[in-house]
């Protein structure tokens, strides 16, 4: 199987469910998809299971592929975030991912600071340093690559397993953010700044001053972002009704 040819299709299926162009309750066939992509039926069904272990679709006998509504879909997943930061549901899918770091980076750097081993915390400092001077010189390639790194190692040295998991998504989403223009020119120096007390902090083992300057990273994230979201709408799951108990 042609691994471009799968990428493919799991790429244009991808980003027309989770952009709209393929509504909830849409059903696909296997045969029309060979046609439309121009790709084997093993790659078809390769990029439906793909999409199927998304939420995105599921498979019905004898009916065809259904495409799942939005409150199905793994919103973990990197590319379910990299599709609808792609779409009309960026702000959305910014609002969110910005809410679940406010909640989870400035627990994870209070953890880092009395977990990292020795040389986390000297890591951190280091790029926390590089970070202030691609910024300053406005080179923006190299200062998202030191970001990226120094929120994974913020998270990975929490030494909670949980949140070093939530790597690939802070990632899509600082990437998302440059590529779709939503970074500014030059980080701002209260941002490098912060950056740079964070990993002070952590080095230093004071969690409560990691926490604080964590924080005022993502205050100063939700700040910039929120006009992108005010007119987007929220997601609300259901939740499954508990099964009565005998006699109840």
């Amino acid at each position: 199987m042609s691994t471009s040819l799968h990428h493919r299709a799991i790429e244009h299926l991808g980003t027309r469910i989770v952009g709209g162009a393929l509504p909830s309750g849409h059903v696909m066939l296997a045969e029309h998809l060979e046609d439309e992509l121009n790709v084997s039926r093993s790659v078809v069904r390769e990029a439906v299971r793909v999409l199927q272990s998304l939420g995105l679709v599921e498979t019905i006998k004898r009916v065809g592929i259904r495409v799942l509504p939005a409150h199905r879909w793994n919103p973990f997943d990197p590319l379910v975030i990299r599709w609808r930061l792609a779409g009309d549901g960026r702000g959305a899918q910014l609002r969110s991912l910005a809410e679940l770091r406010s909640a989870v980076e400035p627990v994870a750097a209070e953890l880092a600071a009395g977990n990292a081993p020795e040389s986390l915390r000297q890591e951190l400092v280091g790029i926390s340093l590089a970070m202030k001077q691609a910024g300053d010189a406005g080179d923006m390639a190299t200062f998202l690559d030191l970001d990226i790194r120094f929120h994974a190692l913020v998270l990975s040295g929490s030494g909670n397993e949980m949140f070093a998991n939530l790597i690939g998504q802070v990632t899509e989403t600082l990437t998302g953010r440059t590529v779709h223009g939503l970074m500014p020119e030059h980080p701002q120096k209260e941002a490098l700044q912060w950056h740079m007390d964070v990993a002070h902090a952590i080095d230093a083992g004071d969690g409560t001053l990691a926490r604080e300057a964590a924080a005022k990273i993502m205050r100063q994230t939700i700040a910039e972002l929120a006009p992108s979201w005010d007119d987007q709408p929220r997601v609300f799951v259901p939740v499954a009704q508990k099964p009565a108990t005998p006699g109840s």
